[in-house]
């Protein structure tokens, strides 16, 4: 072997060496795998659910002239505030002022009468007890003076009614509140107990709602609300369920009413309302959602493992868990988890308790 040829077997020799201990290096080199994670979040058992409805007031009334005639000035207009007691609408008063007048003639002439017939009376009494007048006499002046009475009882009766039926030409306002309607005008005739005005009563309202069949029996009596009201933009006020429906009304729909607590006196009947209910979900079971990619399946029923990351050493822990079953493709996890847990929720098949890993962007989310 010449020298040359020695050499090169040595420069040969130490590449393969080199080469050698490069894939020996190679081969303990971890790779440290990337995973995307999300944070681990309660369920909510609790929905916000929102309806549009129309202010209404709690006391409104339909008014009308207890008697007929014609009438003779309507006092207030749409939209007018009104005191209880404040005269509304007035009838013309003649007629039942001459009712008056001609009812206080009679019985005028009624207690005349009296006067007359007890004097015939006492009168015939007297001449009997002397015993030169005939019984029958007596009896008859006494009929007709308990007759005369008896007018004078009638016309006293007649008389407060006609002084009431006067009164009542004035209508006065039953309470506090908003006249939301009128359809007469001064000369009209009206009939008795033919409506003529609309009062809403101010204090008290409420928002009619109509609540879908299937959510009708998660809400409840008191549960509390809050109203808004698109034209009265940033105003809005708390209020009570006061009223549920036992039967649809329309488009399998429940009437529910929310009494408000202290409305601003901007809120009007009449007005759109939007109610904001929280209710309870009875089909969601409390605990943790997580994807289904997320578990590692175990062959016990509702078993399973998540990965859990560790920040500070940035490596994942294989954690045993239990589940109530899936929602919507997500598992309902409640034990072994909880609330700000940051889990792997794809590729956990390839992960190992304890392996360090790193995060991809949008962790945690």
């Amino acid at each position: 072997m010449t020298k040359r040829t020695f050499k090169r077997l040595v420069w040969l020799l130490c590449i393969a060496v080199a080469l050698t201990a490069c894939k020996e290096k190679a081969e303990i080199v971890e790779v440290v795998r990337a995973i995307k994670t999300i944070t681990v979040k309660k369920q909510e058992t609790e929905k916000i659910l929102k309806f549009s409805g129309q202010v209404a007031a709690v006391d409104s009334s339909g008014l009308s002239f207890q008697v007929g005639g014609q009438v003779e000035s309507v006092e207030v207009d749409i939209g007018d505030r009104v005191k209880k007691g404040q005269v509304l609408a007035v009838l013309d008063p003649e007629p039942y002022q001459l009712e008056v007048d001609a009812t206080q003639a009679e019985l005028v002439k009624a207690r005349d009468n009296v006067t007359k017939t007890k004097a015939e009376y006492e009168r015939q009494k007297r001449i009997f007890e002397q015993g030169a007048g005939a019984e029958r006499y007596v009896e008859v002046t006494e009929y007709n003076y308990k007759a005369a009475l008896s007018a004078v009882a009638f016309q006293i009766a007649k008389l407060d009614q006609a002084k009431r039926d006067l009164r009542k030409t004035k209508l006065p306002s039953p309470y506090d509140g908003i006249i939301a309607w009128r359809s007469v005008q001064p000369n009209e005739e009206v009939g008795v107990g033919q409506k003529i005005l609309e009062i809403n009563a101010t204090g008290k309202m409420e928002v009619e709602l109509a609540i879908p069949e299937t959510t009708v029996d998660r809400i409840h009596i008191d549960d509390p609300a809050t109203i808004a009201f698109p034209t009265l933009p940033g105003e809005s006020t708390k209020g009570r369920i006061s009223y549920i429906g036992g039967a649809a009304v329309k488009a399998n729909a429940f009437p529910v009413k929310v009494e408000l607590i202290d409305p601003n006196e901007k809120v009007k009947p009449g007005m759109t309302a939007e109610a904001t209910l929280t209710v309870k979900d009875e089909n969601l079971k409390p605990g943790y959602l997580v994807p289904m990619q997320a578990v590692l399946p175990s062959p016990e029923p509702d078993r399973g493992h998540a990965f859990v990351y560790d920040t500070q050493t940035s490596t994942v822990k294989k954690t045993p868990i239990h589940s109530q079953g899936t929602e919507n493709k997500k598992v309902i996890v409640d034990e072994g988890l909880k609330a700000g847990d940051i889990i792997a929720v794809a590729g956990v098949s390839f992960l190992a308790d304890g392996m360090e890993v790193k995060l991809l962007e949008g962790k945690g989310k």
